[in-house]
């Protein structure tokens, strides 16, 4: 026969289903158990504290509104939070901790002191066989400072970085944030620091470099197995923790929600937090204020593209590391004209080298020449949304800040449904990360807008020519 605490409880799960998305039911509702009703207050036991405060910030109403209903205006609930590798507090035994609702504490604004779980966490990253420190760090050995060239463009990031990986965790620079367009060397930088890390500390320390979209992946799976605790347990653990394009977060709040609560316990542990995006905090659209915040706090780090001393040096440190022995001419032309990005530089170097060794051509500076200038005319380069809203603004003659606005005049929606609709054609980024950085809507804006523009390209002939002289501006850069 069910007890009473449980028979009120399912009737609360049965109105709460129907008003939530059940993916969200299954992951914040299901793990729950109710222990007992004692007159009006209703105690359940949840996974975990992240649990707790997670059900506080984004269902409360909710939950009052259907204890209400089942136990009238009286009604109180009270959370009993499991304690199985960690504490709350130094006065925390192992034991249930009992919150009640409204005297709580307010655990939105700051992580839990979370001690190391008892036995190994379930993680991506495990090794089978090895019992300690079961991580593989996920660096490649080729980005190590030994490798990485210095530059005004650079010099700031790259000395902030040798001090971190002499000290992770005890300079002023924790976190760092660094940022830069594509192919400027973040993530070579970022993985450098792991990699001296490493090397000075052996398996005393802990490193992992994840990139972002790799993160949100596991976060998605652990949610949908109902294993966040072992996700949440593993990235307490770690000593040095790289992520790796932190913009790709934006328009994912959950996510964003689970990465705010690793970064404050790991920051408060002392732990290295290492960052990289393509913009500053300050320019990151479709992320919580919290997160952005905690953003802020870091060492924000510019990696700009190379000046033409240090382009030279690039390229004599990539012909050195290859083998290859190249005129100086040669170097000379190179970096006076390819003056984009690291990955630009490198990719003409392989590409020349490709050029001579298959048509089995003497790298003379004409050949040199020949090859560099078809380059020049059609860099390779990655077509990003800032890019878009960039072109579509110039040929609409709107601002680029308007699209970011609530305006709904015509002019300014028009040019903001285009971009989306490039976005969606030219970047992969998803449906919500397009929506986060064009005007801070949702993925629905999005695909409403994609079916907009293909429909008026087939009953405007002014507007498809619009839309064509738009698209060819965009592809000049490809």
């Amino acid at each position: 026969m069910r007890e009473k605490h449980e028979e009120v409880w399912n009737n609360c799960l049965q109105i709460i289903k129907d008003n939530i998305p059940s993916n969200s039911f299954n992951t914040w509702f299901k793990p729950i158990t109710p222990i007992k009703l004692e007159q009006s207050v209703l105690r359940i036991e949840v996974p975990s504290t992240f649990f707790y405060e997670f059900i506080e910030e984004h269902y409360i109403d909710l939950l009052k509104k259907v204890l209400q209903k089942e136990l009238g205006n009286e009604a109180k609930l009270e959370y009993s939070v499991k304690v199985d590798s960690s504490a709350y507090n130094n006065n925390v035994k192992k034991s249930n901790i009992v919150f009640p609702t409204g005297t709580a504490p307010n655990l939105t604004n700051k992580s839990l002191p979370l001690t190391a779980p008892s036995k190994d966490p379930l993680s991506p990253y495990l090794t089978p066989g090895i019992k300690k420190v079961p991580v593989n760090p996920n660096l490649n050995s080729n980005y190590t400072f030994e490798n990485f060239v210095e530059g005004k463009c650079n010099r700031l990031s790259r000395s902030a970085g040798k001090a971190i990986g002499a000290n992770p965790g005890g300079t002023a620079y924790n976190p760092i944030f660094i940022w830069g367009e594509s192919g400027m060397g973040k993530t070579h930088l970022a993985q450098a620091i792991g990699i001296e890390v490493k090397n000075n500390f052996k398996e005393d320390k802990i490193v992992l470099y994840v990139p972002a979209n790799k993160f949100q992946a596991q976060y998605t799976e652990a949610s949908r197995k109902n294993t966040r605790n072992d996700f949440l347990h593993f990235y307490q653990m770690i000593d040095v923790l790289i992520v790796d394009d932190v913009h790709e977060f934006a328009g994912k709040p959950g996510t964003q929600d689970t990465f705010f609560h690793i970064f404050n316990h790991l920051h408060q542990s002392g732990k290295q937090l290492i960052l990289t995006a393509d913009r500053p905090p300050s320019e990151l659209n479709g992320m919580n204020a919290r997160l952005i915040s905690r953003f802020k706090w870091a060492l924000t780090t510019e990696i700009s593209t190379p000046d033409y001393e240090t382009r030279i040096a690039i390229l004599n440190k990539k012909a050195h590391n290859d083998g290859i022995i190249l005129d100086k001419d040669i170097i000379t032309y190179m970096a006076e004209n390819i003056t984009g990005s690291v990955r630009e530089l490198e990719g003409a170097l392989i590409s020349l080298m490709a050029h001579a060794t298959l048509i089995k051509e003497d790298l003379t500076i004409d050949f040199a020449k020949s090859k560099i200038d078809q380059l020049i005319k059609k860099p390779i380069r990655d077509i990003t949304i800032n890019y878009i809203k960039k072109v579509v603004c110039d040929f609409m003659n709107v601002k680029v800040e308007d699209i970011n606005t609530k305006s709904r005049k015509q002019e300014i929606v028009q040019a903001r449904q285009i971009a989306m609709f490039f976005a969606k054609k030219y970047t992969k980024a998803s449906l919500a990360t397009i929506g986060a950085e064009i005007g801070n809507k949702d993925h629905a804006t999005v695909l409403y807008a994609n079916k907009t523009v293909n429909n008026l390209q087939e009953t405007d002939k002014l507007y498809k020519t619009n839309i064509l002289g738009i698209d060819k501006r965009i592809q000049s850069m490809i």
